[in-house]
């Protein structure tokens, strides 16, 4: 059963819905970036039909390094991170699950999954 989720970066600038299922655990990767970023993301990822993501103006940005399959998008106004496109998988999504209204990530469980060796 698929739940509705809302949330933002921290200033607003990037507003995103998305539906999925319940989210229960968390992903933490151990590449370089995510490393450096600390975030919890979605163990599951989003189809581009069950997200819209709404933008202000000049508030996305996005950072690519290696292989430039990756997508990291992040606010050019506050600096938050609430999505990638993962290299696995470069047409959905992964969500930063402390982007997520009313989840408190640090209380979930989490897995590392191992983006080190993509």
């Amino acid at each position: 059963m698929k739940k509705e989720y809302k949330g933002s970066c921290h200033c607003g600038g990037i507003r995103f819905t998305f539906s999925a299922p319940e989210i229960v655990h968390v992903l933490r990767c151990n590449c370089s970036i995510c490393c450096r970023k600390g975030a919890t993301m979605t163990e599951f990822t989003v189809d581009p039909d069950e997200i819209t993501i709404e933008v202000q103006t000049d508030c996305l940005g996005t950072y690519q390094f290696g292989s430039k399959v990756a997508k990291h998008h992040f606010c050019n106004k506050c600096g938050i991170y609430p999505f990638h496109q993962p290299a696995s998988k470069p047409d959905h999504y992964r969500i930063n699950v402390g982007c997520i209204e009313g989840i408190d990530s640090l209380s979930l469980p989490f897995k590392v999954f191992d983006g080190t060796s993509l």
